[in-house]
This record gives C-alpha cells, structure tokens and sequence, in this order.
C-alpha cells in the first residue's frame, strides 16, 4: 500500500527537484525550455541516444525513488524525426529489480527474466529512417499511462514493489512524471465525468493539458494507456490512440440495465471509430458494461460512433453489416497485455453483438494456476566449471552452480532449493560468512552479477561487472565487502571490489574499485580476519592486496626459486598459526607463507612414491622429483585439503607430516573445501561428481553425478520410475526419479550413443550409438543381452510398443528395423530401406507409436513427409485396399508442405507425438514453428497451433489425460493448455542455459522432465490426471471411477497461493445406479494412490432419484395452460408457466413424510452453493446410547472441526452471544468466550442447512433421508433450553435452504435438485401451510424483511417473487427472466436490501439488483471471477463470498438512487471497500446488522471470525475436510496429532483443543502418523513420522516447527508406521504387505520384511521387548494392563475380539462383535475396549461371517457407534454421535478421554467413572 503523503499522487519532478539537479542528474544537452502550447517550463532533451543526454532520477543507482503507485504517468512530447527512450527501474515485491525500456527505436519486443524492451509507436504517421521508427513529423504532447503493477505480472510473473529510478535519454521535451493508484483519465473534467457516470477519476488540474473551447482534447494531444484494458499480452508495438475514451471503460463499471420503457433511439448511429479494443476484467473491480442514458435532456445526447469491438472481431462485423469504416484501418499487433484504448463519444449506444464481443474478446485463455511447473530439482554439476562448490554456515547444505541455475541442496535428504535467473552458465560463486548474501557471476553476457538473499533466494540486486568475464568471487566474512577478479574486452586481468552493506535494505552494491593488473589470477581470497586484506595467486605470483582510500593496491611475494610455479589455490589458515596462507601448485609445491612478512616459510612437494612393477603411486611425500599436480586445497583449525589430479583427495595436519584420511575418485578432482566445523570435506572432480568425506565415520557420501556434456534423449520407465539418458560425453545413464540418484553407468569411448528406449514390461534398456549398433541391456545384471547392426549409419530413432512387443529403430542412412522384443534376447524381424527421412539427427520424437501399440509414425522418406503405418505388419500400400473398412490403415503419408500454402518457405516435419486415444491423433512439429495436430486414420488436419516458438521445435509431449502440452524450443519450454481449441493459453519457463534437446512426461503424469545442458524435474502444480476425451473413463455412459487423487480443493490451496480458482471443468452427474457410486465413493484409494472425489468441484457422488413419486388428491399441482401469453401472475389462466400454491389442509400430520406430486429427477445444477450430502455406505445405528444419562461411561465433550460440506449451517446472534454450527450429524452449540460446547443430538444423517428465528430463540435445522426413511428430518429447537420441540418431515432428498419469516410465524422450506419442493410451516402449530413441486432447482430463498407476505426463490436463469394471500397464506409466484444483457447463467444466492431492492448472485460472478416493485432488473456488476454462493446485506453495504475464496464488502449505498429514473446517481458509485481471501469455497455466512464483523465457513472446515475494520480473519473452528486416517499423542499427554487424506498433519493442544501447526504435503494423502517417544533424545525434541500414499516417510520437528527428514522405504502406501521404544528405528509398513526398519538418524532402510507381502500392513505397534516373530494380521495391539496378551480382531471368520498369550501361545479370552470392527482401542488406565464397526466386509481383508462365506457376496448393515467393552465385567455399551461408521478410536494416554473419527468429524468423549481419575501414561499397572 502506497504511504500516505503519496497519495493521491506525487509530481516526480517535484519530489526530485528537478532544476535544482541535487536529487537527480543530467548529461548533455538539457535545457529549461517554455512551451507555447502547455504555456509552461518543460525540460528539452537534444542529444541523440548515443551521445548520452539524458535526466536520471534519482541522481546515482545507490538511491531509490521507493515510489508505489502501481500508475506512472508520462507527460512528454517526441521530437520530430528523432528517437527517444524512456528506461524505468522497478523493484518487485521480492527484492528483484526489472528494467523497463520504451522507445521509437526498438523494432520489437523482448524480454528476459529482469529486462523487457517495448517498441513505443507515437503517432499514426511515424516516419521510418533506415528501417527503424522515428518520431512522426506531426509529434504532439502524449501522455504515456503505465500500469506497472500488471506489467510485471504478465511479462515476468512478479509482485510489484515499487519504482526505483527512472533515465529520460535523448530527443524529447518533458513536462513531468506523476506516479498514483488512482487511473486518472487526461481527457475529462470533473463535471464531465459526472455527467458521463464513468468510474473514472478525472486528471488533476496540475496534470492536465490545456484545450481550447469547443474543441477536442484529442485534436491535439495523445493518450497512450499501456497495457491496454485487454487481457492478452502479445508482443508488438505500443500504439496511440487518438479517439475519446468511453470505449475504452466498457468493462470496467457497473452497468445501468435498459428501462423496459425507455426508447433506444436516442443516440444515432455514426461511423465506427478505427482501433482495437480491448475490454478489462479486473478481478477486484466490477465488470463494466455499456450504459444506455435513460434521462439525457435532448441537448445533452450526442451523435457518436459505436464503441469497436477487439480489432479482429470488429472488422468481421462491419464486413457483415457492410458500415462504411472511413478511419484508418486498425493495427492488429499490440505490444502489451492489450491493445491501446479506442474511444468514442459519450452517449453512444451499442448493439448486443458488441456487448458479446466485449464480454468475450478473441484472446487466449489462461489456465491456472499461474505458475503451473515448478522446478523440483536438476541433475547436473557445474557447466562452466566443475568448481565452486560451497558449504552453508552450519554444514547441512552446500551450493553449487548447475549451469544457469544455483542449487542449495542440504546434504540429509537430497533436498534441493533452485535460484532461478542467470541465463547463462555461471562461472563463480561466493557466500558471506552469516550465509546472508550469496553472490553469483554469469560467463556471459558481460559478466552479469546476482546477489541473493541466501535465506529466501530472493534476487536483491542485479548489476553488470565492468570485467568482460569473472571467474572468481569472494565475499568478506561479514558480507560487506565483494572481490571479483575477471577478464576485460582486452584480455586483461581486471580485479574489483563492491561495498555490498547496503544490499538488502534497498540500497545497491557500490563500486569501490577497478583495478588493471599485468599478473595472472588464479585464485583470489579476502581474509576472513580483516575485510581489507586480500591475496592472490597465479602464474609465478602470490600477491597480497589491500583496499584503502578506494584503491587496490597490490604487493608480490618473493617467491624465490619458485617463481616460475604454475599455482592454482590459496587458503588462509588458522589464528592460532598466525593466519599463515597457503599457496598449492600443478607441481605438486604447497607453499606456505607469512603474510605479514611477506615471506615463504615452508615450501612441500607432494609426490608419488613409486613400487617395482606397479603403474600406481602408494605413498605420498614430500622432497624432490616430479609432483603430482595440485588443484585445490582448504583449511580448517587442524587440518588441510588438497585434491589433486591424480583423482586424490588427502587430508593432511597442517605440519603435513603423514596423510590422515585419503580418498579415490574416478577422476581429477578440481576443487575441496572443508566445512565450517572440519568434519567434512567437500570435493568436485572433473567428472561432475560432487561429494563429501565424512571424517569422523571415514565415509565418502556422492551427493551429485552429472554428464559432462549436453543430454541428447531420454527416456522414462514407469514400474519403477525411472530415467535414462544419452548424453555426447559417451555414456548412458539411469536415474531414479524419486530421489535423482543415479542407479547405472554405462560407458562407451569407441561410439556415441544416440538414442535410448526401456522395454515397457521388462528390466531392459535398449541404445542405439553411432556406428548403427543397436543393444539391449538388463538393468538386473548389467550386461549386454543382444546387439544387432542392421543399419549403416547412426542411430536417429529408437521406439518400443506399449505393449512390449515390439522394437523399432531408424537410421541416418534412411533404414528402418523391427525387432520382436517380447523374450530376452530380441530378434530382427523386417529391415527397409529408403523409408525413414536420410541424415536426419537423432531425436526421442523421431519414431514414435500410438498408445495401443497399432499405428508407428516417422519422418520420410523425406523431410517434408510423415508416414504412419501398421506396426506389426509394415506392409506397403497394396494390401489397403483388400482390407475390411474397419482395420487400421497399412500406410498414410501426409506431405506437411501442403499445410501451409500461404508461407514462402517449405516446412518440414521435425519431430512427432501420438496423442492418447481414442480419437487416434497425431502431432506434428513443423520447422514453420506450428503444431499441426493430425487424425491419424485418415491424415485430415483436425488443429493447428501456430508460432508455437520462435523456431522450430525439436521435441514435444502430450500428457497422457492430454491435458498439456509440452513444447521445447532454444533453452525454453512451453506447457500449453492443450483442451483448448481457439488460441490455447500456454506457460514459458527457462533455466537452460544451452538448447533443450527434449521433454517428457514422468510416469506419474505429476512432473515432466527437459533435458539439455542438464536434466530439470518439474512439478506440475495444475489439477491432477483425469481421463482423456473420449477415453472410457470420459464418457458419460461409463461408471464412476476414482482415479482423481486427492481433493481437487486441497491440491488448489497449496499450489496456487489464490486460495480457490472457479472450476475448470463442469461437473458431469453419473448415469450409473447409486450402488455402483457407493463402491466408487466408498473406496480408500485406488492402486495408486488416489483418493475419493471432492465433494463439491469433481463429480457428484450421490444420485437422488425418486421412486414412485404419486399425486395425491390434496395435494398442490403443477398447473401448465396450452395457450395463452402475456406477463400475469403465476397460477392465472393466461400465463404458460402459471404455478399457483393452495393452503394444505389443517390436521395434516407434522412429523410424518408425506406424497408429493410426481418431478422428473434432474442432474445436480452446475454450481458448488446447491448441497450435496457426502455419500455413506453406513446405516444407522439399531440401538445406541446418546450419552446424557449418568450411567453413562462416555460423555460427549467436543467435537473437533466444522462440516464444509454444508450450506448456510451457522448462525449467531451478537446481540445474545448465540453461536452454533453444524458437524455432521450433530447441531454443536458453543460459547465463544470459554469455547464450552453443547451438543444437539438427534439427526440421523448429515445435517444441510440451519436457521435461526429473529428472536434468537428458535432453532430449524435439517438433514438428509436415510436408509430407514422415506423423508428429511427438518428438526425445531428450543434455543433456551437446547431441546427438540417438533420433528417435521416433507422433503424427500435433502432440504437446500430454511428461512423464517421476519415475524418468525412461518418458515420455509426448501428442497435440493432431486425434491425441487417448496414448502410452507406453521411455526404456532408446525403444520404444513402449503407446498408445491418447482418446475426446474432451486437455490436459494429469503423472506422478505420489510414485508412478510413476500418471499424470493432463486434458480436456472431467473427470480421467483412469491406473494402470500389470503389467511390461509396460499401463495402466487411470478417467474421473472434476467435480462439478455446478463446472459443465460444460474442465480446462486440472495438477500434483500434496502426496500424494494433485492440482491442476487451468480455462477459467473455477476450481481445484479432487482426493484421488487417493479419486478426488474435494473444494475448488475461483475463482482467475482468465480460463483457467488454467499450474499448478505445491510444498510448501505453488501457482503458477497464465492468459490473463489474471496470474500468482499461492497458499498451499495448509492443503489436506491440508482433505481430512480431521474436519478443522478452515478453508478461507479458501487465499489469494493474490502477484500479477504480465506482458505476454500465460502458456504457459509452470518454478521453483525452493522457488517463490521460476522463468522464465515469455508469448504475447508474453518470458521473465521472477520473483522472489516481491522481487515483481518480469524480462525475459531479448524478442522480436516478430508478423512482423518490417525490420531496419536504426545509422551506427555499436552499434544495429540491427526493426518488425513488431505496430505495434512496437524498438531493440537489436548488442554484447549486448538490447532496448534499444521504441515502440509502436496498431492500426497496422509495415512499413518506416530509420535517419538519420551526416551528419544531430549524431551524437547518431539518428532512425528508420517507415512504418504506415495511410499515416503517423512519425519517433522515439533520445536522447529519444520520437517527434519524425508525417506522412501516403500513403493506402495504406507498404512502403518510405528517408533521403536528407544525411538533410534521406525516400523513401517505398506498395503503390498513389506514392512521396512529404518533408522531416523541416518535416513537409512537396513531391512524389509516381506512375511505379510500381499496382505495390506494394518497395525504396527512396538514395545522395549520384542513380540512374536510374525504379528498376526488385521487390527491388533499389545494390552496395556497385561504386558503379555496381544489384542487382535479380525483373526477369523467370526466377528470379535481375542486375546492372545504371548507366554502361552494361545487365545485366552474371547469377546464377541456383532460386526467385524474396523478401528480398535484400549484403554491404558482400565481394562476397557473402544471398538469401531464395519459391516459387510468392509473390515480388513475383507473378512464375512461364517453365514456368508459359500453364498453370493452379502451387504451386512453397518452401525455408526461406537462401542466400549468392559473386560472386566464384560458389559458392553454402545454410543451414537457419528454420522459414518467409526473408522477411528484412540484412548488418551492419560485414560481420561477417548477421540474417535467418523470420516473428517472428530468427537472427543471423557471416560466416566473411578478408572478415569487413576489413568497413568504408558502401560499404566495392572487393574484387578
């Protein structure tokens, strides 16, 4: 937010003291000049662009304006036929500074990540000089508007942060630059934009040009607004315009809907305007929409053009209507986010082709979420060279330069952090000794530096060395100081030095100083003991330097006879050796040197001692004789480094008297240091290899391998995920993807390989190299299995069918070979010649094939033609004919010349891709730089996408659900929005700094791989993997699968950072039965991994379809005429849609389910506000106790978490303190000061909505129907005494909304999609008053608070008004259409306002305002991006809450007026106040009558306190939205902790019940949790282990609040997961049966056990003894009061508990179930047994009773209770309370509280009785 003294604007000009030249500079010929035109001082500058004239504010790069308005406005004029630039530097949210350049001189645009180049046209007749743009001859004063804040976001996808400086270079006079956060308009005057009623700010007078009377601003000035309001971004000049500005705010206003009565012949039709426009849709601002004036005196109508439509679209239009365009035709190329504003007289009118082609602008369309890839990791090592490797301050993490990217990658869990922004190889690096900045060098261009913030990697600045090349780097040890040495234009050493203190608090490095020097640099060092001191050492020089009076002055060491060494490195020793330094040499010499003496103390030799007939060295000394070369040395306290090319790394005392630890590595090593505590050794060999040397173990841990060469192909295997590539350093390598480990090493000197492929089923790798071998390896053995040499040249293609049988290659010489590959050794079974494309380069996409192995597709036999054929016959073309019509095609060429006839150059096909089928298509990359999509059966072109990149593109892929795209071209990569067809979005990424030679898709179809100079992981961070179009899992006739993974709700929290994007896909309700949905809802997960549906943005998971429904006598009908028209009230004879509602009959039973009238069952509605209960596969309870009494042994005492699944299911009353909410089944009543809860039982099914009387002291609240009834429980409470008052029933399904009337005589209810009823209750008696079938769904209805005869419905494309008449309150409704303004759309939700106004939201975001009176529509405004299922009101102010996530306040103060048809009211009147953005959907809602505060519910299961005058949300009620799969707790009973199958682990306090932290994983499910326990290290020290459906362990830090440790024991999920007693080892095992024993410390798997492989693990428990060998299946658990017994259910066929005798071997007690239990407690304090049931087989391993094991599969019931066993007394007691059946139950260690879970609902009960008070932690003693 801008401060306040820069609001509303601030004059730069002033602010610098422009003149005064103290604040600012000038160079050239600047000049204070006075224009006759603006009659005012403006500032000349003359020079051209080379001379350097300019005006710099501020004065020099170290000062910063700190400017925030997010506008900058330019008031200057171009001088005729020269060039000019306007250069601004703006710092982004994040510390990066991004230099804007606009000129007349640029000839297109370009960008980088921290640069962008913008042509600037200024005037329709600009000349042209030598092929460049200059000024137009007729150069006027323009005003240049730039929106910065949009600027950045679109061309570099950052926050904006502020404006640092600003250079005005070369011809141009300047009046001023103003900064704002206001859009101010130059063209208007206040009293001309009242009069408009544009929301527009008109320009302040100091800013305004002058303009003669009765003429136009635009005769003499230009407005150029940059971007535009369109949303596109597309490169090309920024253009004037010249026209007045009303077109330009369609779309950003709320829009004055048509009086029904008013006149369209107001305004009369002219010429159009020429120009493109581009309409805005700003999220945060409502949507504009074209005004018609209903109240213009005739002299105030003028006679104007139509608005333009986008450019495109307009010229289309005109063409058809045939409107004589006398302007100049329009350019269609924009530079910016939109083309620049065409405008048009005030007044005008425009058509509704208009309006739809500006509310929908050909444009492309983004997808989310932005950014969609993110780098995960790369596989690579240095690039430039393999040095500059460095250890962090504390030694967990070293950083280190792969190419353009630096990796920080801590050295326990391989995790790695990339700082992206170098775009080219980085040839140093330096850390600061507080690890605060991290300084990186780029080879080119020009030596670019980037200093970070090391702790964030935010770039904190950006600057050019005045070196041409810097090889060295190194910071002082607090970082105030940075030493470069490099190379100049000239080849001369240069060696500099930048003060770096201010970097970080908004300053820039300075200069101190530039030195030349005539020695060779080598290595240069500052002194970690004072920042001044420096050395060097070279070619036959150690120099020491120092920094005074901002010179370098240098001073050489006599180094005697040992100046002609070639010397390499220097280090610093130690205090306690007199910081003596050290100097290393390729001679093998280690000098060390006094530097303050400047004198060589000691000078060693290493050398190689030499044994009779052995080629290798055994023993290093030191004297005379050839050394061995020394690359690099370090020192700690005690110790020295060295490594040497001889592939040595020693570590030797400082007196080096004998070699203390040695290490070999494969090849020379070129760089060592020691970390900070000289317990590792970190070492960098020639090879890639990086790694260190552990000293106190004497272990040597490689940490990277990488190819020394750029990546020519990949290849990816799916069983065990994992990655080959081929590389030009001669070698094949494996990796697995999971931790990007390299798994094998295959070597080739003699020939290149080429291409690679993995055989699809089996552990074979297949190559083909250069000499035209193709070979197969096993990655079991590692050896070659075959090789055949069927081709003569190299190897171009490589490809194995999907279904292993088949393996095809291709050569350069134009040969194509098949081979059956089905069994080991693969044979050869066709060789053509002459088919594939000849010296064509190798490519993965060179052969490809179709997923169902059919169909093979190359390049040939030339360039310009693609063949497919059948791939297992490769038969010619004759055979075709003879085929029946349905078999695949034998050959299909498809010549891509003919594909582009209008390009003047031939295309060639450069690479393939086969898309998922069916449909069977074919991409294809031309060297056109367009993807041309081809069907391929036939060869018909079914799309194109052009200009794809600027070039050809090599490689290409297509996700396998074919949402994305994935293109490569140069070093970028694009990810496009393949589904859609018209200008699909797309997403550029870089970071390779050489060519990327191909990109894949990762088996998962969760990353993607790109590969050239290095290998780059990308996350994908959009939705998850859906079917493809047309596939099985797509069609509507197929059954539900579970195949989408985790919630699409929880996956968009994290990964956008927006908290909630509108769906992207309409849900499609499933034709299949509900049985069929129960199975596919009712599952866990999948085989992989994959998780149930959201409930409300995936597919619907329940069907309601009536059976049966009849008429009844009495009851109310659906009345339909077959004649008749007109306007009249529903129910009268001449209206066809008439509906008419009858007083029901008093004496009609109230708490019985009554017949309605027949309804066709319709789909859900397309919008998340209509309820839909989460799908159960549990019945209800038979007999269970509801905990009141005092027999009772559980009482209910919390319940953890709020249903997001609700709708509108919280109330509060401020004025009475009265707040409740819903949780499952259950109404939960809670005092928000003490936070003591009430709770309400009673409901058998999950609870929909609530209400609450205006009183305060009436409670309605309903719930579904379940398996034991016919009709919704709607139940009335006493608020005061927390008691049912009557139970009524009517609706069949579910009830959709409740409202009481504003005298609370009535209510209302209303039924969802499949009731479509609307009923009428007497509250007096809670009769039935009256009740009728709706003719479509509805959404939504509301009461009427000023009158309480009038209630309003909301549905499909329309209002319903309802009258109530008569004392039998018998009702008459009037169905009212929205206007076509609006479009066809759901209306979503409502509230009244002031009277008559009613308010109602839509799926697209709009509101729209309706005069009841009059029964109009007469506003509406574009208030959300998303559906607006939440809208409130009072007085002057409107509360509106979407999907989105967004909750806003709106002023509507100036409505009322609005309405009145004489009114001046202007409509910009309606705005935003506030804006908060919550954690999901906003289902919920209710706030104080002054809307300064209120309680909201999201889908997320939270309820936020919010406050608008503070602007903050407040958690009161957390909770999982997803299932709670464990619940654990804390050695010392403070703590418990839950994970769910939202990747979630939250950790609460068991005293006040708060969620406390909560970790997150992405796209994972949670599904075992365990606590370390108390004799783990310090007590402090907690940790909880968690085990992820994707095989990962990972351990969180309770005390540092972060994860500590991430292993992958297992491939399978992790199901059970347990701490050893000691805590040093974790159990853990997964549903294929393996259990692994690993160890925390050391992140080490040492064992797998596979006794249970393929039984699922359920239960893993641990004591200080060990159990049985073999743990017995199912649930099971050691019995706390008796050490000996295991505790097991679910051993046999019969449902019950058994207790077995670890001493006896036997079973010693048995206790009965009456169903099979599905989660098992017991108590550590009492010998008492908390059981949670599942019926029918729904057990672990899926066991049936006896009954059921020889008939058909059986469904037994399953109770939702929860049962407490007595083992002492062997009473049993049942609780009621869920809503689903118990999957859950845990017993606090302290034996006072027992939590189960029911799904996402936790309820917390406190144990009873004497036993409760004696509980102890731990196994607690044995109760007799």
């Amino acid at each position: 937010m801008a401060k306040a003294w820069q609001r509303p604007f601030v004059n730069v000009f002033r602010h610098c003291r422009v003149g005064e030249w103290r604040r600012c500079s000038r160079e050239g010929d600047v000049a204070a000049v006075t224009d006759k035109s603006l009659r005012c001082a403006v500032y000349r500058i003359r020079d051209a662009p080379s001379a350097g004239g300019y005006i710099q504010l501020p004065g020099t790069s170290m000062q910063s304006l700190g400017l925030t308005g997010h506008y900058l406005y330019v008031l200057f004029r171009p001088l005729p036929g020269k060039h000019f630039i306007i250069q601004l530097d703006v710092a982004t949210k994040d510390g990066q500074v991004v230099r804007m350049s606009f000129s007349n001189l640029f000839k297109e645009f370009k960008s980088t990540a921290t640069w962008l180049q913008f042509p600037l046209i200024c005037g329709a007749g600009a000349a042209t000089k030598g092929g460049t743009r200059v000024g137009a001859s007729d150069a006027r004063w323009t005003c240049l508007q730039l929106d910065l804040r949009n600027i950045l976001l679109v061309y570099v996808n950052r926050r904006y942060g502020h404006l640092k400086s600003v250079k005005l270079c070369a011809s141009l006079l300047v009046k001023s630059l103003y900064t704002s956060d206001l859009c101010f308009d130059p063209t208007l005057t206040v009293a001309e934009a009242q009069r408009a009623r544009l929301r527009v700010t008109p320009v302040p007078r100091e800013m305004a040009f002058p303009v003669p009377e009765d003429e136009s601003w635009y005769d003499h000035y230009v407005h150029i607004r940059f971007p535009s309001d369109s949303s596109e971004a597309s490169p090309g000049p920024v253009q004037e315009s010249r026209s007045p500005p009303e077109a330009d705010f369609l779309g950003r206003v709320p829009r004055l809907l048509p009086h029904p009565g008013a006149s369209s012949s107001a305004a009369q039709d002219g010429a159009p305007s020429a120009g493109p426009i581009a309409p805005c849709q700003a999220p945060s601002v409502p949507r504009p929409l074209p005004e018609v004036s209903l109240f213009c005196e005739p002299s105030e109508v003028p006679t104007g053009s139509e608005p333009s439509a986008p450019a495109h679209a307009r010229h289309k239009h005109a063409a058809g209507n045939g409107d004589d365009v006398s302007a100049p035709k329009p350019t269609v190329e924009p530079a910016v986010r939109g083309d620049v504003a065409v405008h048009k007289p005030f007044g005008g009118k425009q058509s509704k082709q208009e309006v739809a082609l500006a509310k929908h602008p050909f444009q492309k369309r983004s997808f989310l979420p932005d950014p969609i890839l993110r780098l995960k990791g790369v596989v690579g090592f240095g690039g430039h060279s393999t040095k500059w490797a460095l250890w962090t301050k504390d030694g967990s993490a070293v950083v280190y330069p792969c190419h353009a990217v630096v990796v920080v990658l801590r050295t326990d869990t391989r995790e790695q952090r990339c700082l992206l922004g170098h775009t080219d190889k980085v040839s140093a690096l330096a850390l600061d000794g507080d690890n605060v900045l991290l300084a990186s060098a780029q080879a080119r261009p020009s030596s670019m530096l980037r200093l970070w913030d090391f702790g964030t990697g935010a770039c904190l600045s950006l600057f050019r060395s005045p070196a041409h090349t810097l090889c060295s780097l190194s910071f002082s040890r607090g970082g105030a100081l940075l030493c470069g040495v490099g190379k100049d234009r000239q080849g001369r050493t240069v060696v500099v030095a930048w003060g770096t203190a201010q970097v970080g608090r908004g300053g820039e490095p300075v200069l101190l100083a530039k030195t030349h020097t005539g020695v060779d640099i080598q290595a240069f060092e500052v002194a970690f003991f004072d920042e001044t001191r420096m050395a060097s050492c070279g070619q036959g020089s150690v120099r020491l330097w120092r920094l005074r009076g901002g010179q370098l002055r240098s001073c050489p060491v006599d180094l005697g006879e040992h100046r002609v060494l070639e010397l390499t490195d220097l280090a610093f020793g130690p205090a306690h050796d007199g910081h003596m330094l050290y100097v290393c040499g390729r001679s093998g010499h280690i000098l060390e040197i006094d530097h303050q003496h400047m004198a060589v103390r000691h000078a060693r030799r290493l050398l190689p001692v030499w044994t009779p007939g052995s080629p290798v060295s055994q023993k290093q000394t030191f004297g005379s004789g050839p050394g061995i070369s020394i690359s690099s040395l370090s020192t700690s306290q005690a110790t020295c480094a060295v490594g040497s090319e001889d592939g040595y790394l020693r570590l030797w005392p400082l007196d080096f008297s004998s070699v203390l630890l040695e290490a070999e590595h494969e090849g020379p090593v070129t760089w060592v240091r020691v970390s900070p505590d000289g317990l590792r050794v970190l070492s960098a060999t020639s090879l890639g290899h990086l790694g260190f040397l552990d000293v106190p173990s004497r272990e040597y841990r490689v940490l990277v391998r990488s190819h020394t060469a750029p990546v020519l192909a990949l290849a990816t295997e799916c069983s065990h995920g994992q990655l080959a590539t081929v590389s030009q350093d001669h070698t094949v390598r494996v990796w697995d993807l999971a931790t990007l480990q390299q798994l094998h090493d295959l070597r080739s000197p003699e020939e290149a390989p080429c291409t690679v492929a993995f055989h699809p089923t089996r552990p074979a790798l297949f190559c083909g190299f250069s000499s035209g071998a193709v070979r197969s390896f096993s990655l079991e053995s590692a050896e070659v299995l075959a090789a055949h040499r069927c081709h003569q040249g190299p190897v171009t293609g490589l490809a194995a069918s999907p279904d292993g049988s088949l393996l095809f290659s291709s050569c350069s010489s134009g040969t194509l070979a098949q081979y059956h590959c089905a069994a080991t050794q693969c044979r050869v079974l066709r060789v053509a010649a002459n088919v594939v494309c000849r010296d064509a380069h190798p490519t993965p996409n060179a052969l490809v094939l179709s997923g169902d192995s059919h169909l093979l597709a190359f390049v040939g036999p030339s360039k310009y033609v693609v063949t497919v054929m059948n791939a297992a016959s490769l038969e010619e073309p004759a055979g075709c004919a003879r085929q029946p019509l349905t078999a695949l095609p034998q050959l299909l060429r498809v010549d891509v010349r003919a594909l582009d006839l209008a390009s003047a150059r031939l295309a060639s096909a450069v690479a393939l891709c086969f898309g998922p089928g069916p449909p069977g298509h074919l991409l294809v990359s031309t060297s056109s730089s367009t993807v041309v999509v081809l069907d391929s059966t036939s060869g018909r072109v079914v799309r194109e996408l052009p200009a794809v990149h600027s070039g050809a593109c090599p490689s290409l892929a297509l996700s396998r659900d074919a949402r994305f795209l994935l293109t490569a071209a140069d070093r970028a990569i694009k990810l496009w929005d393949y589904p859609t067809q018209a200008c699909p979005g797309c997403q550029v990424y870089i970071g390779h700094s050489e060519p990327v030679r191909a990109v894949a898709f990762a088996p998962d179809q969760q990353r993607l791989l790109s590969v050239g100079d290095a290998i780059f992981l990308w996350d994908i961070l959009g939705p998850l993997e859906r079917s493809p179009p047309g596939s099985a899992g797509d069609s509507p006739g197929a059954p539900p699968t579970c195949e989408a993974s985790p919630d699409a709700r929880q996956l968009e929290d994290v990964v956008s950072g927006a908290h909630g994007l509108p769906r992207q896909q309409v849900p499609k309700p499933s034709q299949a039965s509900p049985l069929q949905l129960g199975v596919c809802a009712g599952l866990l997960r999948d085989d992989d991994g994959a998780f149930s549906w959201s409930d409300e943005e995936g597919p619907s998971e329940e069907s309601h379809i009536p059976e049966g429904l009849r008429q009844g006598s009495s009851l109310p009908v659906l009345v339909k005429e077959a004649s008749g028209a007109g306007d009249g009230v529903w129910g009268s004879p001449g209206d066809p849609r008439g509906l008419s509602m009858h007083p029901h009959p008093h004496g009609w039973p109230s708490a019985q389910g009554t017949r309605k009238a027949q309804v066709c069952p319709s789909a859900r509605p397309d919008c998340y506000k209509h309820f839909v209960a989460r799908y159960k596969t549990s019945s209800l309870p038979k007999s269970a106790s509801v905990s009141r009494g005092s027999a009772e042994r559980l009482l209910l005492k919390a319940v953890m978490g709020y249903n997001g699944n609700g709708r509108a299911n919280v109330v509060w009353k401020p004025d009475t303190g009265f707040f409740a909410y819903t949780s499952g089944c259950l109404v939960v009543v809670e005092d928000l000061h003490s936070g003591a809860q009430q709770h309400w039982l009673g409901h058998p099914e999950e609870i929909s909505t609530l209400a609450l009387s205006h009183d305060a002291q009436v409670l309605a609240s309903a719930s579904g129907c379940g398996s034991t009834a016919s009709c919704c429980q709607i139940r009335i409470w006493n608020v005061p005494g927390g008691s049912c008052r009557q139970l009524i029933s009517y609706h069949s399904t579910a009830v959709q909304a409740l409202a009481f009337s504003p005298d609370d005589e009535l209510l209302v209810t209303l039924g969802d999609y499949g009731d479509r009823t609307l009923a009428l209750w007497s509250m007096a008696t809670c009769e039935l008053l009256s009740a009728t079938c709706l003719p479509e769904p509805v959404h939504g209805v509301a009461f009427n608070p000023w009158d309480a005869g009038e209630l309003a419905c909301v549905g499909q494309c329309a209002v319903t008004l309802w009258l109530l008449r008569g004392p039998n309150a018998s009702l008459q409704g009037r169905r009212e259409p929205l206007p076509e303004e609006l479009g066809a759309g759901e209306l979503t939700s409502l509230c009244y306002g002031a009277a008559p106004l009613l308010y109602c939201g839509s799926n697209a975001g709009q509101v729209c305002v309706w005069d009841t009176s009059a029964s109009r529509c007469f506003l509406a405004w574009e208030a959300d991006d998303g559906e607006i299922g939440v809208l409130l009101c009072s007085g002057t102010r409107l509360v509106s809450g979407s999907n989105t996530r967004r909750l806003r306040l709106w002023a509507v103060g100036a409505v009322p007026e609005l309405r009145c048809k004489d009114s001046r009211a202007r409509s910009s009147s309606v705005f935003m106040e506030r804006e908060l953005t919550l954690d999901g959907a906003v289902v919920s809602a209710v706030f104080h009558d002054t809307m300064d505060m209120g309680v909201v519910g999201t889908t997320a299961g939270t309820l936020w306190y919010v406050s608008w005058v503070e602007g903050s949300s407040t958690r009161l009620i957390s909770g999982h939205r997803s299932k709670v799969n464990e619940v654990v707790f804390s050695p010392s009973a403070s703590h418990w902790a839950t994970c769910s199958d939202d990747g979630s682990v939250r950790v609460w306090s068991l005293a006040s019940m708060e969620l406390l932290i909560q970790f997150q994983v992405l796209n994972q499910s949670c599904l075992c949790l365990a606590w370390s326990p108390a004799s783990c290290a310090r007590p402090e020290q907690q940790q909880v282990a968690a085990g992820y459906s994707d095989g990962t362990l990972r351990v969180f830090s309770i005390s540092r609040i972060a994860m500590e440790l991430k292993m992958h024991p297992h491939r399978a999920a992790l199901t059970a997961i347990a701490y050893s007693a000691d805590g040093q080892t974790i159990l853990s095992g997964d549903k294929d049966g393996l259990v692994a024993v690993s160890r925390p410390r050391t992140g080490m798997t040492f064992r797998v056990l596979s006794d249970h492989r393929g039984a699922l693990i359920s239960t893993v428990q641990s004591r200080s003894k060990e159990g049985p060998s073999q743990p017995p299946s199912s649930l099971v658990a050691f019995c706390p009061w008796d050490g000996s017994l295991l505790v097991c259910a679910g051993l046999g066929v019969r449902p019950e508990v058994v207790f077995y005798s670890l001493h006896q071997k036997q079973v010693v007690e048995r206790i009965p179930l009456p169903f099979f239990a599905v989660s098992l407690s017991l108590s550590p304090g009492a010998r008492l047994v908390a059981v949670g049931f599942a019926g029918g087989g729904a057990g672990v391993g899926d066991p049936r009773p006896s009954a059921c094991l020889d008939a058909a599969p059986c469904h037994l019931p399953t109770e939702r209770v929860l049962r407490l066993v007595d083992c002492e007394s062997g009473t049993m007691q049942d609780f009621a309370g869920h809503d689903d059946l118990v999957q859950l139950c845990r017993f606090a260690p302290s034996a006072r509280l027992l939590f189960s879970a029911a799904h996402s609902e936790i309820l917390v009960w406190e144990v009873a009785g004497p036993w409760a008070a004696g509980g102890a932690s731990g196994s607690g003693p044995l109760l007799g």
